[in-house]
């Protein structure tokens, strides 16, 4: 025996192959006390502060965090049914969808997958119905659908809202919420902002009352178009909206963008909105204006500006 071998450490355990450590684990698998499993959806954990937030009380509270009154993201037929009376709408042009008009790689199988995943054929729903009383059409946005990108389709829509809007002299209500124009239609979705502030147009210049309310995030296309066309225009709390983002302008002007740059806080301040509305008091306010301008006697228009 060597020196080195005597003072060599001995191993004091037993090793065990891998394959049987596997077999043992099976063994006793339904003996070990397992973990309760957390049902999926069942909370939520606010992106602002980071509560956690059961589900079910969040919808209570209209999707809006208790501890720091963040806006939740709500879908368009969440915000429908939080908005109407009795949660209904009269929806119409359901029937349209968007096509693949330039041959985009991969466009048709995106919309496909964006379809499967929201239920919806488009990023915008529109019908009418009546809020606290009042007649309104009403188109509503949703950012689930390829980010609320204004397509040849949304655009449609929205300008259809606002002519079926003076056929039917009432009131036109526009919730936007958008990453800005849908690329894989390049220019034929850039002619919607044209199409359909041309639209707001003549329904205004006919005495019809626009009503835009912003939600986060609006950005691009539908915000230099529609969605501050408004005679009344809110935005929810924290909302973002403006042209090009944050990120982009510091990188064009090389320059630090003031703190909470781009928020309906910030734009209130600026004049680029009348009103910084929390969810809850959404509908009374609505609800308030469309009575401050019904039509005074049956068959007359209810007029804005």
């Amino acid at each position: 025996m060597s020196i080195k071998d005597l003072f060599q450490k001995k191993r004091k355990y037993a090793t065990v192959p891998t394959e049987r450590l596997a077999e043992r684990d099976a063994e006793n698998a339904d003996e070990r006390p397992r973990r309760p499993e957390v049902p999926e959806g069942l909370m939520n954990k606010c992106p602002r502060c980071g509560t956690i937030l059961y589900s079910k009380e969040l919808e209570k509270n209209l999707k809006v965090c208790s501890s720091c009154s963040h806006h939740f993201k709500l879908g368009a037929w969440e915000r429908v049914e939080m908005l109407m009376d009795e949660g209904r709408l009269f929806e119409f042009d359901e029937h349209l969808e968007p096509v693949n008009p330039l041959n985009f790689p991969g466009y048709d199988e995106k919309l496909a997958k964006a379809q499967a995943k929201t239920g919806l054929k488009e990023g915008v729903v529109t019908g009418e119905g009546t809020i606290c009383g009042q007649p309104v059409v009403l188109a509503v946005m949703s950012f689930e659908f390829f980010a609320g990108s204004m397509g040849s389709v949304v655009g449609e829509k929205v300008t259809r809202a606002a002519e079926r809007a003076l056929e039917k002299k009432v009131p036109l209500i526009i919730f936007s919420t958008s990453g800005g124009a849908r690329m894989q239609e390049s220019i034929f979705s850039l002619m919607q902002m044209a199409k359909t502030s041309a639209a707001i147009a003549r329904f205004q210049e006919a005495g019809g009352l626009y009503i835009s309310v912003i939600t986060d995030p609006t950005y691009g296309g539908v915000s230099a178009s529609f969605s501050m066309l408004g005679d009344y225009i809110f935005a929810e709390p924290g909302a973002a909206f403006g042209f090009a983002g944050p990120v982009v302008i510091e990188q064009t002007i090389r320059q630090k963008l003031p703190d909470k740059f781009q928020t309906a806080e910030f734009n209130l301040q600026h004049g680029q909105l009348d009103r910084v509305v929390h969810r809850k008091e959404l509908r009374t306010i609505l609800g308030k204006i469309l009575e401050m301008h019904a039509p005074v006697a049956e068959g007359g228009v209810a007029h804005g500006g």
